[in-house]
């Protein structure tokens, strides 16, 4: 009897699942319908679909053509994708939401040699005669031969006696002509300044040479940006605005559905709040507030209190972010050797091992996510340790700690990714010979097999996690995704690519931006792959990625965006994409 009574509920329960799952038209009527697409779900239970049925800002329904009108009612808008590819939004891991989108600032390109930069900083001046200080961004080490920086020197006559503030491309060296040196107060008996690690000095004079070093990880502290503020324009809370607004607005028209901030400050949080009530942001913004070194106890509690406030699917404060070395090309990055073109030298680490331990081992008791700025192969190994100190302490959790670029590896660290669950954030745009030139010589050809290791970390079972570090390189995620594939720069050079063993698949590289960057965020229960339940957050294309040369990708274009079910982007190419009925 109780078999027979067991069999019938069970039944009675299967038919009514079977009946849930069918979702009759109605009931279960969708808002939206795409249709007739080539859907790639990165979702391991069904990897390809042809529809797919949005109700509210959520996935009602994935599946085959034949069983989509079961979802269409009298009030639901249909759209025939026309065979295009559709992917779910993508996850930018590491956007610097602060930076870039400021018409008044010049961006440098196609900047390959020092009478190149001129050229530019010197049309642009002219052009703005208004500004009051001449502010450029995005010049690239690579333009000056055998390793060597740019001087004061070099800005002369450029700017029509204005101060100009230069910004490298990785924002971590600032570049000076000689009357912004004297705004600052930067003389040869000046050691340090609030908003860089170091004052570069010439040899011989002794005199500041207009090179400061370390802008990233210092000088973009909340003390620093007090004093930038007061001199240069770029920097005012108004301007920042306007650059969080645009930047937002152009990731959602890059598909980018969720942007991971990076270094974000306690006073920025309001500038967001404000932005999004006013609906001004388009696409998911989860915040890593900035450690910066000395950070206090107060100040963690004012961080672990942020936490607590923004804490919702539009705007999270979610991670720590830190730094434990700086950048390859100025030599201040830390390498376990010497840099090839600087023997002298191996850089510095920002904290001795055993003090970082300590302050992540403090992170990590509040259960903060920590994101960890790591790009020399000893700068790598000393996150790592830390990393695992604070487990061996605090005992085993979920703790997805991200290390942030991890640009030159030593071999004998990559299977600790797996085992200490550390997500490898990195950007692939990044490894581009066209931008990189000057970083392979200062490392050398020795370390070259490990520079951005795509390949062999996730052939570890390390989980990729890919980015643009946006303003240091474009935003595309299809840019990052040809470069993951080829290794090359935009202009296809070299012919097999930089380091080829280091290239990835396909599949991969869309993972990486998609439900791997979900994972490393903790939000990969409600997006990163197409699936009912998780957010209506997805992109289509103009090309079927799968179906097109790796060289082309970089080509495909972006031509609709969709974030919580709402239609955030519809590019130029909408008068390809049939109306709705």
């Amino acid at each position: 009897m109780r078999k027979a009574i067991f069999w019938i509920a069970a039944t009675f329960l299967g038919i009514l699942s079977a009946c849930q799952g069918r979702q009759s038209p109605g009931e279960h009527e969708a808002d939206l319908v795409i249709r007739n697409a080539r859907i790639y779900t990165v979702d391991a239970q069904q990897p390809w679909a042809k529809a797919v049925a949005i109700k509210a800002d959520h996935i009602r329904w994935v599946g085959d053509e034949k069983d989509v009108d079961a979802y269409i009612g009298p009030a639901t808008k249909v759209m025939d994708a026309d065979g295009r590819m559709v992917l779910p939004g993508f996850i930018d891991s590491h956007f610097h939401v602060l930076l870039g989108g400021n018409p008044n600032v010049l961006r440098i390109e196609n900047g390959n040699s020092l009478s190149d930069i001129q050229r530019q900083v010197r049309e642009f001046a002219g052009k703005r005669p208004e500004l009051k200080w001449v502010e450029v961004e995005g010049w690239n080490y690579s333009a000056f031969p055998h390793g060597t920086l740019p001087t004061a020197k070099d800005l002369e006559g450029l700017t029509g006696g204005r101060p100009a503030f230069l910004v490298a491309y990785d924002y971590h060296t600032i570049w000076m002509n000689r009357e912004a040196l004297k705004k600052f107060g930067i003389t040869r008996d000046t050691h340090k300044v609030i908003f860089a690690e170091k004052v570069e000095k010439d040899p011989k004079s002794g005199e500041p040479t207009g090179i400061v070093t370390g802008f990233g990880s210092t000088g973009l502290s909340e003390e620093a940006e007090a004093e930038l503020r007061k001199y240069l324009p770029s920097h005012a809370p108004e301007a920042i605005a306007r650059n969080v607004e645009n930047n937002v607005a152009a990731a959602v028209r890059a598909g980018i559905t969720t942007v991971v901030d990076p270094q974000s400050y306690l006073e920025d949080l309001d500038i967001y709040s404000r932005l999004r009530s006013e609906g001004k942001l388009p696409a998911r913004l989860q915040v890593a507030l900035f450690h910066r070194r000395g950070t206090t106890e107060e100040t963690l509690k004012q961080f672990d209190q942020a936490r607590q406030k923004y804490h919702d699917d539009w705007l999270r404060v979610a991670a720590v972010k830190l730094y434990i070395d700086d950048v390859i090309e100025p030599h201040t990055a830390a390498l376990l050797t010497p840099y090839a073109d600087r023997t002298e030298t191996r850089g510095e680490l920002d904290y001795t091992p055993d003090e970082f331990k300590q302050v992540v081992l403090r992170l990590d008791r509040m259960k903060f996510q920590v994101f960890i700025h790591s790009i020399g192969d000893r700068g790598i190994r000393t996150a790592l340790d830390a990393i695992e100190y604070a487990e061996q302490q605090n005992g085993p959790r979920d703790r997805r700690d991200e290390l942030i670029h991890i640009e030159c590896l030593n071999r004998q660290d990559i299977p600790r990714f797996k085992q200490l669950g550390v997500i490898a954030c990195m950007q692939p745009r990044h490894c581009a010979p066209d931008i990189t030139g000057q970083w392979a010589k200062a490392v050398g050809p020795a370390r070259w097999k490990y520079a951005w290791a795509f390949r062999s970390l996730r052939d570890s079972g390390a989980t990729l996690a890919f980015a643009s570090d946006w303003n240091v390189a474009e935003m595309e995620p299809l840019i990052g995704i040809y470069t993951a594939l080829t290794r090359k720069g935009l202009d296809g050079k070299p012919e097999g690519g930089w380091v080829p063993d280091q290239t990835i698949d396909l599949e991969t590289a869309i993972r990486a931006y998609t439900i791997n960057g979900a994972y490393a965020n903790f939000a990969e229960q409600n997006r990163g792959s197409i699936r009912a339940g998780k957010y209506a957050d997805l992109v289509m294309l103009s090309d079927d990625l799968f179906k097109i040369p790796a060289e082309n990708i970089k080509d495909a274009k972006v031509v609709w965006t969709m974030v919580g079910g709402k239609e955030m982007w519809v590019g130029k190419y909408q008068a390809i994409i049939p109306g709705s009925k």
